[in-house]
């Protein structure tokens, strides 16, 4: 560990099939293989709300880090280590990596978004920098009394792909990637889709079924009220392989996120040239370009069954969203890119983009 030139801290493994782990997991392979040294410690316990396991944990790794070392801390275990960071600040180069605040997570009772938003914004206090993976979540942090000049944006890569063209067929293909949690939305996706009833089309879900049990199980309850069982499939995690199959298999793709950080799903569709129909604002819709997609206000059941029932029927529509899919992928950067400016960023404040709270939007 001593001689390490820069340590990641994760919660929990590395091997995860989140967008937040994802993300770190290759951020680091690149930046290995431009010959940096990086470390990588995996705190136990859970997360955001640490028990004693993950505090215990957080406070045994800071206090092994070499002086003069890089460490830098995914967002989402941040909160672990509320009662020593502060006593490190001066001998480490602390940096923050923020997928979203943790305060934004849907489904929260208020006392606890309070409490998540409080130990957040006090913990941005001591870190030397903040990393973000969107504008738009630079904007958020402008609450959080995070300084402009600490922030970067070094938004997610996508891998290189070879796009085919799509066998015409009666029944669309919709495919959804996100783990089963409230801010994905697959509840109103659901209903959405009953509206959608008459036309042919099917459904595959991809992610985590194990993240919130009720959230699943409300999921389930949804698609046998609405009589859907037998046109939504719920196939939990998938390997890159299988992912990729899933891709190139789909017509259309679904998501109808509260919020995203930056929407790593949404890019990968763009990238296998997939027109996409979702939710949301801030993010969704800096990476999803109107050329590409139909995107609708979050919790809009009926925005979102129009534009589902739109794109399901129409071929000539689903072509030309799908070329737009494909040239919004054209502009995407990819991981060794995204490598370069996450280096760039821990040596200085404002890679990537330069943050300018004045002009921007807070009403988000």
């Amino acid at each position: 560990m001593a001689e390490a030139a820069l340590i990641f801290v994760v919660p929990g493994s590395l091997d995860q099939r989140t967008g937040g782990t994802r993300y770190d997991r290759r951020i680091i392979c690149e930046l290995r293989k431009t010959g940096r040294t990086v470390a990588v410690v995996e705190l136990p316990g859970s997360f955001p709300f640490c028990d004693r396991v993950a505090m215990q944990a957080a406070q045994a790794a800071l206090a092994k880090f070499p002086d003069g070392a890089t460490v830098v801390i995914d967002g989402l275990a941040l909160p672990a280590f509320a009662p020593v960071l502060l006593a490190h600040r001066a001998r480490l180069s602390l940096i923050a990596l923020v997928h979203h605040p943790l305060a934004r997570e849907s489904g929260l009772p208020r006392l606890a978004r309070q409490q998540l938003f409080d130990s957040e914004r006090d913990l941005l206090r001591h870190v030397a920098k903040v990393i973000v993976t969107s504008p738009a979540t630079a904007k958020m942090l402008h609450l959080y009394d995070v300084d402009a000049g600490r922030i970067a944006v070094v938004r997610p890569g996508t891998d290189p792909v070879f796009q085919t063209s799509r066998p015409k067929r009666g029944t669309v293909r919709l495919l959804c990637v996100a783990s089963l949690v409230a801010r994905k939305g697959h509840s109103a996706l659901i209903a959405a889709l009953a509206a959608c009833a008459p036309l042919d089309w099917r459904l595959d879900c991809l992610g985590a079924l194990d993240r919130d049990p009720a959230v699943t199980a409300a999921v389930r309850s949804h698609i046998h009220r609405y009589g859907l069982d037998g046109r939504i499939r719920l196939l939990g995690e998938a390997d890159d392989l299988a992912l990729t199959a899933a891709y190139r298999a789909a017509d259309v793709f679904v998501l109808a996120s509260a919020l995203e950080g930056y929407g790593m799903a949404f890019a990968e569709a763009l990238a296998h040239g997939l027109p996409v129909v979702g939710s949301g604002a801030g993010a969704v819709r800096e990476t999803v370009p109107k050329p590409a997609g139909l995107i609708v206000p979050v919790g809009d059941v009926a925005a979102l069954a129009g534009a589902l029932a739109r794109i399901i029927a129409n071929t000539a529509l689903r072509a030309m969203l799908a070329k737009g899919a494909a040239a919004a992928a054209a502009n995407l950067p990819d991981w060794p890119m995204a490598a370069r400016r996450f280096a760039a960023a821990l040596a200085r404040a404002g890679a990537d983009v330069a943050i300018d709270y004045r002009s921007m939007d807070f009403a988000q």
